[in-house]
């Protein structure tokens, strides 16, 4: 069968037509001409130059992007779209977080016999597979400042605690239950008007305006008097604000403070009969080549911890509103269980409050009963005004209940300083502390934070009391106080210290005591055994320091008396020395004596020692370390006060003597002072 197809094959095709051609094209032609007709009869609809019909005024910004399709409007409108979009989904994340739920579990609070708290879950959680742990924000949170929960208070802490740390931790409305607070989402929280934090103001601290000791001549004034002083608190202050940033206030920097806040290892006394031992020395002033320093140093008798009598403390802390911060009331808490450390089982610990009115947290407890006195600590919140006046009475009623015989009896008063509310009478009130302090109850005071700072009334306070005045500005000034320091700080070994000295006219024309201002006292003082001075505790060391203008030097400012012979300065100057004076004196600088009350006693002993030339050294680099680091503490403290005595003599200089004096040094606190001195020049711009 052949198929269709092959057939074609065979199929002859015609020649084309020429007719057929010609009119295809003129059908073509005629078709063109329609359609160009049918276009320009729409020329009129739309935009003439063929653009989209948008509509709306020209100066609509998103108009001008849509006519310009090009790369850069798209990129514009990300860069203004993207970071808003971003910040709403940070602000949704932060303040609605997504925590998978998990089984309740039940903190308690109970204590060991160590006092540390043990946790406890309930029964719903024991043998349930534990939970993919939550991620924890504490050691975030303490990087900001912001106080991790108690146990049994864990909660969420919010942006706004972060930024505003004294918001954490706030208690909960009455009634236990806390109501989540309302915000708008995708906005930032802000602290109420009254909880904003302040820089503190360090213009309301408020210190003892007082000069310089000038110099004087010996011809006409050869006798110095004074009392000791075991407190260190200018030293930490001044630390602290060095640290900071800041240059210490002139009134702030008492120099014997600031001495005296080192341990110098000079002798210990044979025993406690004797209760501090004497040590002299003259060297060359390394700020005046034509001056000399006499130096004094006195080292207590340490006594033996299970010689120590039992202690009976009382805690008078102010939960003030000023409080609230937390290098103060929480700072605070943590020094007092540092102490609590320190305590023997028969030793008896009460605490009183004061804030508006007193109150008694805690009965006379014994130490040994430590979880209960951790509990009553624990309790303590700020708020309120102060009524410190309240506050001292109610101490001093506790430790009268709870004295017994041969105990040491001592209240430990710590605030910031700023008794504003119920104390209308400060010298009523240090006459009230000087009358409890003869009936063997002791006051000392430790200060915290700044901005209410009122050293002036602390200070007044701890030397009416019998005590020592201390700023605890860090943990670590709080251990040197209250654990290093704790015998020194509770057990005295000698009371009513004072120090006189008279000069030799024939080797010294002229001296200066550095330091010491605020504890001067007349001649007729020092033989007078009603006068108040200086107590010296357990362990402590005492150092002044002389500066002296040998008879002859360059460097005396004041011209010799016309009339007169050497070192008659009145009607009775002679009667005055007559009974030390003995033999040859030539060789003397100046005639040293001591007076001192043993703690059981009230009637004083005098030590005397001759300051001679064999106690002299040449150089200043043949003293010890102990010497020679002294001297680098009394040439800074003279510095930041811009005394003119050591305006040669720069802060290169004295850390240089520091450095080279720092000894062992077993806890840093050389070491710091270099720092601090380093630290000092580059803040001092004057």
């Amino acid at each position: 069968m052949t198929d269709d197809l092959d057939k074609l094959k065979h199929v002859t095709v015609p020649e084309p037509s020429a007719d057929a051609r010609s009119a295809a094209l003129q059908a073509g032609l005629a078709a063109f001409d329609a359609s160009s007709a049918d276009e320009k009869s729409r020329e009129h609809q739309g935009a003439g130059d063929r653009r989209r019909l948008k509509g709306g005024a020209w100066s609509n910004p998103w108009r001008w992007l849509m006519d310009h399709t090009r790369i850069s409007a798209p990129v514009a409108a990300s860069l203004l779209i993207l970071p808003a979009a971003a910040l709403l989904a940070y602000q949704v994340f932060e303040n609605y977080p997504f925590t998978p739920s998990q089984p309740s579990t039940i903190v308690s609070g109970d204590r060991d016999a160590g006092g540390r708290v043990s946790e406890r879950k309930s029964e719903s959680t024991v043998g349930q597979p534990s939970p993919p742990p939550v991620p924890d924000r504490t050691d975030r949170l303490a990087d900001v400042g912001v106080p991790a929960p108690e146990p049994g208070q864990l909660r969420a802490v919010t942006a706004n605690e972060a930024a505003h740390p004294a918001l954490a931790g706030k208690p909960a409305p009455v009634g236990g239950s806390v109501q989540a607070e309302k915000r708008t989402p995708g906005i930032l929280p802000h602290a109420p008007a009254d909880q904003v934090i302040a820089a503190p103001d360090t213009a309301r601290d408020s210190f003892t305006a007082f000069e310089s000791n000038p110099v004087k001549s010996v011809k006409a004034e050869p006798v110095s008097t004074f009392s000791v002083d075991v407190d260190t608190a200018a030293y930490s202050f001044v630390r602290r604000m060095l640290n900071e940033g800041r240059m210490p206030p002139r009134d702030a920097v008492r120099v014997e403070e600031m001495i005296n806040y080192f341990p110098y290892d000079y002798p210990l006394p044979a025993d406690a009969q004797t209760p501090f031992s004497t040590n002299v020395a003259v060297y060359p002033s390394p700020w005046n080549a034509n001056t000399k320093l006499l130096h004094i140093g006195l080292k207590a008798y340490d006594v033996v911890p299970t010689a120590r009598p039992a202690t009976n403390l009382v805690f008078l802390i102010d939960v003030s509103g000023s409080m609230n911060a937390p290098d103060k009331l929480p700072l605070l808490k943590t020094a007092f269980r540092m102490l609590l450390d320190q305590l023997g089982a028969n030793d008896t610990v009460s605490i009183v409050t004061y804030a508006g009115e007193a109150g008694t947290v805690l009965e006379p407890t014994r130490a040994s009963e430590k979880t209960k006195i951790l509990d009553a600590i624990d309790t303590l919140q700020p708020g309120g005004s102060t009524a410190g006046a309240a506050g001292i009475e109610a101490a001093y009623r506790l430790a009268e209940v709870a004295r017994r015989e041969g105990s040491v009896n001592r209240v430990l008063l710590a605030t910031d300083g700023d008794f504003n509310v119920g104390l209308s009478d400060p010298e009523a009130l240090k006459t009230f502390i000087a009358q409890k302090r003869k009936s063997g109850i002791f006051l000392s005071v430790l200060g915290f934070g700044q901005g209410n700072y009122q050293d002036s009334l602390m200070q007044a306070l701890a030397q009416n009391g019998n005590g020592v005045a201390a700023y605890i500005d860090t943990l670590n000034e709080a251990r040197k106080v209250l654990v290093e320091e704790a015998g020194a700080a509770l057990f005295t070994v000698a009371k009513d210290v004072k120090v006189q000295i008279e000069f030799n006219p024939s080797t010294v024309s002229e001296y200066r005591l550095i330091g010491y201002e605020t504890r001067a006292l007349a001649t007729q003082d020092f033989n007078n055994d009603r006068i108040d001075a200086g107590d010296i505790g357990s362990g402590h060391t005492v150092t002044a320091i002389y500066e002296i203008t040998p008879t002859g030097s360059p460097a005396q400012l004041v011209d010799d008396l016309r009339y007169g012979p050497a070192g008659e300065t009145g009607p009775d100057a002679a009667t005055t020395a007559s009974p030390d004076t003995s033999g040859d004196t030539s060789g003397e600088y100046a005639f040293l004596k001591l007076r001192y009350k043993l703690p059981d006693e009230d009637t004083s002993t005098r030590i005397t020692v001759p300051v001679t030339t064999a106690m002299e050294h040449d150089s200043i680099d043949a003293l010890s370390d102990d010497y020679r680091f002294a001297a680098s503490v009394a040439a800074f403290g003279q510095t930041l006060r811009h005394d003119r005595f050591v305006d040669d003599y720069g802060y290169d200089a004295i850390a240089d003597l520091a450095a080279g004096a720092r000894g062992a040094d077993p806890f840093g606190y050389r070491s710091e002072f270099v720092g601090l001195v380093r630290l000092a020049k580059t803040l001092d711009r004057n």
